[in-house]
């Protein structure tokens, strides 16, 4: 896989030319950034930008205005391929704090093992209304120790208002669910993306996160998506790595609650 080529299609696809919004959302490009803003829970942020040290702070005091005229807090979704270099730090001083790193990953779907199967007596269940997003939710709590109610509610309505976007799978060990994930399917792309894999601590190391992986990336090649892209955890690289994931760029949510009022206002001097 040309590494280099596949950045720059993920660059074009999923970023700049950004048209997966979701039921309700809207993706616009303003200026030198694309931007995606959304109601009630869905995601608030910006997705692409192309800026440089004479445009960044415009930039940026111009979003925070946006959302906060919306009453939104927001993401911006920083690469560390993004410029200019200190892009970075110009988002903390204009009130950005960032969340855990992450690495963009991508594999080309023909390259993945596709048939690997779940440990005897793990059954797996296609998650498709109320209850399967409940047991889901109920693994998310246990694998990652965070309240998920955020998370189901926006599946819930990606489910009944989008259903084509997404697809999501939950690992049962008779009636106790044990491991879950998710994919969205971007229509009109080559990707697809694999997001909120977890398993509960006492099935770890037995296979389930691969055989999810392998389950996603068979419904991926149904759908005719080329490649499977994950922005990994610490703890998930080295099993994508061994998988034949290949690291593209790093990746950090910078996110911007309301309050500051210093560019909400336009006071771009006081930073």
């Amino acid at each position: 896989m040309d590494s280099d080529a596949v950045l720059a299609t993920f660059d074009h696809q999923m970023r700049r030319g950004a048209r997966h919004g979701g039921s309700g959302s809207r993706v616009e490009r303003v200026g030198d950034v694309v931007r995606q803003t959304s109601p009630d829970d869905g995601w608030n942020g910006v997705l692409w930008s192309d800026l440089d040290q004479d445009t960044a702070d415009a930039a940026i005091a111009e979003q925070v205005r946006h959302f906060a005229s919306a009453g939104q807090a927001f993401e911006w979704k920083l690469y560390t391929h993004d410029r200019p270099a200190d892009l970075a730090a110009r988002l903390r001083a204009a009130g950005f704090t960032p969340e855990p790193a992450e690495t963009l990953m991508v594999a080309r779907i023909r390259d993945l093992a596709t048939d690997t199967r779940p440990p005897e007596g793990i059954t797996l269940r296609p998650v498709d209304g109320p209850a399967e997003v409940d047991l889901m939710a109920d693994v998310h709590e246990q694998a990652f120790g965070t309240d998920r109610s955020e998370i189901r509610r926006r599946l819930l309505a990606q489910l009944s208002g989008s259903p084509d976007t997404v697809t999501a799978v939950v690992a049962m060990a008779g009636d106790l669910p044990v491991c879950a994930a998710r994919m969205e399917l971007y229509p009109g792309t080559d990707f697809a993306g694999l997001w909120g894999g977890g398993t509960v601590p006492a099935w770890r190391g037995r296979g389930l996160y691969r055989a999810l992986v392998s389950f996603r990336a068979r419904t991926a090649a149904e759908h005719g998506f080329r490649y499977l892209q994950v922005d990994a955890s610490a703890q998930s690289r080295p099993i994508l790595l061994r998988l034949g994931f290949v690291p593209l760029s790093g990746t950090t949510p910078y996110v911007r609650p309301l309050g500051d009022r210093r560019l909400e206002e336009g006071n771009v001097g006081a930073l």
